[in-house]
């Protein structure tokens, strides 16, 4: 609309024009009345989204404003429903007492509902973080990740190495919400492409003012004390300034969206790195460690095996853990010594998991409180969750492991907020804490006052009817009541002579007299107020007990995160003992050592009798790199995956599936496994294939596991192969990288590398063969396989017989053809010896054998190359078979 349009608007429609102005990223929720409604732009776009109905509006104009609305108690589904499409919305609310209000009612924006900022229960998930991060990003990032709705804020620097590389670690590590970017980041394309839409993760872009670091500063040294005073701890930022920008820039944020005091939030956590595993986004991905690679949901991940948690905030605890396993030995004996402790006390770990389990949200309880979008149903549910701290303290006094030991002694039994919530609150309230009904009787004398005189005010008047009838002698007197003169005494002219003094005349009529006393006036004033004014001062006792409340925020949090630990160690002795799973030994040596390792996963969908056990042994002298043949469908992938899922499962603190594991801690878990085409990033199979592997090739270290499954495959036959066999050489190679490495293939010619480097060992899947079928037997032996079984594994599948014997025929015909091809190849580099005879001229029924030993006799290795002869040597094997 131009300036002149907004001379002609409705007084309304210009206050929703100057509030809409300020807020132009978002679709603007406006409250009239019991509805939100959106006009203009906002409206047809709603209109659209969420299905309902497009109307209009008078707004001063020729033509009627488009509109639509939801009703006010039912916005928050529709608020929900908005942001899932990826809109922020603000909320309008009106700010000002329609009974006193002059002129169009004052409003204002309260709040902007963006994926990062949600805090309503109903719209987040229970067991999963929502987290907003902020990245300011230069020659190197300084990153700050807060939940809203836990109060948990931490920080990091990312100052050397490949900090792109890092950087989209951590942005997977905490898989956030809502990613808010300096001007830098936002301008650069590639950066912005992989957030948005290969994460798909909603960016807002700030303004440079929001990351500057004096601001910064200030909003820090406000939220949570002067900096120069942070630095005797671990929280120190005094010389973090690319961290303090973006805290800084956090801050800001959520200060302009959720306009509400933030004191949940009272801590920086301040983390390196290095300080955790790194997985990067295709070993998150190919290990479903959280949700699966195809259908996105939580049954078949690792963390649907593990969660038995009892409590939310249990939940969220372990997928932090599963998300960023630990690398400091001692930080993991601590963590399995605990669940240690409980998987060995059957009946200590059940009835402490039954008190959790009357244990509500506290960390989002809090939250709640602080931000002002509590009720008093929630008071209640924290007060029966603190109600469980006398028994789980008791409980764990039993408890004999340092990490045990230390949740008991830090257990606050919090018992002056029981109290508080207890004498004052109902055990029963309503949803709505502005209708009366939420404080006990006793509570506040005042209340009960009130409360008396709504229920008792009839009872009143009849007493003080009957007491004046008694003094006055007046037999005939009685209270009235009207509209304009409120509660009276009504007196016949017959007993005029026995009006005493302190009857105030009222009103006179044709035969009685009305009066007033002082007495009556009160108990008018009493009854008459009490209704509206029980619930007022109902809700503001409600709000003095939440601002108590919320001064013990932080013990508050403390409990909740002692809590969420307890059920995470728990919940991990449940599965261990229930799972048979055993404790690793974690070290910081070189080997990893597996006895009957299972995949948790798998073995959970078919069940334990039927999973077939495999033993792994790495190490980073002569046993890198193990090299494992075998046909498709025999269980090659599940092996590796089986193997780098022990090691996160070791290092995060769990319990693993195997009869015994001994785990050198691992650095990183690099995964490349399969391959799609990439369309967003207009990437074909192969070059997805060659990106991560370049990225393995150029992050890894001696400590990292290595999981390579049929490298190569998107290219053609040699170039695949000739690739997999540098790259095999780069990662054996302790001047390169070193690293302990699964290497899956169909390739069997690398299975030659095993003598030609001294760290490589040959692995394979064994098999039975029933003349022309196979029968898989899952397990992992010593040696290479004798072929790739590919049509016998096309006939397990199901495919018609006319077919296989069709591929049989195509595959001898291609395998007599690639023989020609590499003989006359040979026929070129040498000449036949006197009296030999030669390959090329035998015929068919000679002897397979003669053919390949005559062959080899004559050859000069001087003139070729490794892949011919490599070739050459496969094609002997077969014809010795056949033979």
């Amino acid at each position: 609309m131009g300036r002149d349009d907004f001379m002609i608007l409705t007084p309304m429609m210009q206050q929703y024009f100057d509030i809409k102005e300020q807020y132009k990223d978002c679709i603007l929720f406006f409250r009239l009345g019991d509805f939100y409604e959106m006009f203009f732009e906002d409206a047809i776009l709603a209109s659209r989204e969420l299905e309902i109905t497009l109307t209009g509006r008078d707004c001063g104009q020729a033509e009627k404003a488009p509109m639509c609305g939801v009703p006010h108690h039912s916005a928050e589904n529709y608020v929900s429903r908005l942001i899932t499409k990826g809109f922020k919305v603000a909320i309008c609310e009106q700010v000002e007492d329609v009974s006193v209000a002059k002129g169009i009612v004052k409003r204002d924006v309260v709040r902007v509902v963006t994926p990062g900022t949600l805090v309503e229960s109903s719209m987040l998930d229970e067991k999963k973080n929502n987290y907003l991060m902020a990245i300011y990003k230069d020659k190197f990032v300084g990153m700050a990740v807060v939940d809203i709705s836990t109060g948990e804020l931490f920080s990091s620097s990312i100052l050397y190495g490949n900090v792109e590389n890092k950087l989209w670690d951590e942005i997977v590590r905490f898989s956030p919400s809502e990613v808010l970017v300096n001007n830098k980041a936002f301008e650069d394309v590639d950066f912005m492409n992989i957030v948005e839409k290969r994460l798909n993760i909603y960016v807002t872009n700030l303004e440079d003012e929001y990351f500057d670091d004096k601001s910064a500063r200030e909003r820090i040294d406000k939220q949570f004390g002067q900096i120069d005073n942070m630095d005797r701890s671990e929280n120190s930022l005094k010389n973090e300034n690319f961290q303090t920008k973006a805290i800084g820039a956090l801050l800001a944020y959520i200060n302009r969206t959720s306009k509400v005091d933030l004191g949940h939030i009272r801590e920086i956590k301040k983390y390196k790195v290095e300080g955790f595993m790194n997985l990067d986004i295709s070993s998150r991905r190919n290990l479903e460690i959280c949700e699966t690679l195809r259908e996105k949901s939580k049954k078949g991940t690792i963390l649907w095996v593990l969660d038995r948690t009892m409590t939310s905030m249990g939940g969220r605890a372990l997928r932090k853990w599963l998300e960023q396993p630990l690398v400091n030995v001692s930080d993991i004996q601590d963590r399995l010594n605990a669940i240690g402790e409980f998987k060995d006390k059957f009946m200590l770990r059940t009835e402490i998991r039954e008190h959790l389990k009357k244990v509500y949200d506290i960390e989002r309880l809090i939250g709640k409180i602080v931000l002002g979008n509590a009720n008093c149903r929630d008071l209640i549910s924290l007060k029966n969750s603190i109600l469980q701290l006398p028994d789980i303290k008791f409980l764990m006094s039993d408890c004999e492991t340092e990490a045990n030991r230390r949740i008991e002694n830090g257990l606050d039994l919090l018992i002056d907020i029981y109290e508080l919530i207890e004498f004052s609150i109902e055990d029963e309230p309503p949803i709505v804490i502005k209708e009366g009904g939420i404080i006990k009787k006793g509570f506040n004398p005042e209340v009960d006052k009130l409360k008396e005189a709504s229920t008792e005010g009839k009872n009143w008047v009849i007493e003080i009817e009957n007491r004046e009838k008694e003094k006055t002698g007046i037999k005939n007197l009685k209270v009235g009541f009207n509209k304009i003169f409120g509660y009276y005494l009504e007196v016949t002219k017959s007993y005029f002579h026995l009006i005493p003094a302190h009857f105030i005349r009222k009103q006179t009529l044709a035969n009685c007299e009305r009066f007033i006393t002082e007495e009556l006036k009160n108990v008018e004033e009493t009854i008459l107020g009490a209704q509206e004014k029980v619930i007022r001062l109902e809700y503001d006792i409600f709000l003095e007990v939440k601002d108590k409340i919320c001064t013990q925020a932080g013990r508050i949090k403390n409990i909740a995160g002692a809590l969420a630990e307890l059920d995470v160690f728990t919940c991990l002795a449940e599965v261990a003992d229930r799972e048979n799973f055993a404790k690793p030994i974690v070290d910081n040596g070189n080997a990893i050592s597996i006895i009957e390792g299972r995949h948790p996963v798998v073995e959970k969908m078919i069940g334990q009798d039927k999973f077939i056990p495999n033993d792994t042994y790495l190490d980073l002298e002569d046993n890198r790199i193990s090299i494992i043949t075998g046909p498709n469908m025999a269980g090659k992938s599940t092996f590796m995956r089986q193997t780098a899922i022990i090691v996160l499962m070791a290092q995060m603190g769990s319990f693993v599936p195997a009869k015994e594991a001994h785990i050198g801690i691992v650095d990183r878990i690099f995964t490349r496994v399969g391959a799609s085409d990439d369309l967003a990033q207009g990437q074909s199979t192969f070059m997805v294939e060659m990106t991560e592997v370049a990225n393995i090739l150029e992050n890894a270290s001696k400590r990292s596991l290595i999981i390579l499954d049929e490298m190569g495959r998107g290219t053609s036959t040699y170039d695949g192969l000739s690739l997999a066999w540098s790259v095999i050489e780069y990662i054996g190679r302790k001047d390169k990288i070193g690293a302990r490495t699964l290497f899956a293939t169909h390739y069997h010619e690398l299975t030659e590398l095993e003598e030609k480097m001294n760290c490589i060992k040959n692995y394979c899947i064994a098999i039975q063969e029933k003349g022309d079928d196979i029968v898989f037997l899952h397990k992992i032996i010593r040696g290479g396989a004798d072929g790739s079984y590919g049509i016998q594994v096309a006939k397990l599948a199901g495919l018609p017989q006319s077919v296989i014997l069709r591929a049989k025929e195509i595959l001898t015909e291609l395998e007599d053809a690639d023989i020609a091809r590499v003989e006359k190849k040979l026929k070129k580099a040498r000449k036949p010896l006197e009296g030999q005879v030669d390959i090329f001229t035998l015929n068919k029924p000679q002897l397979e054998s003669d053919l390949v030993i005559d062959s080899l006799n004559s050859l000069d290795l001087s003139l070729l190359t490794p892949m011919e002869a490599l070739n050459m040597l496969h094609d002997f094997q077969q014809k010795l078979k056949r033979s």
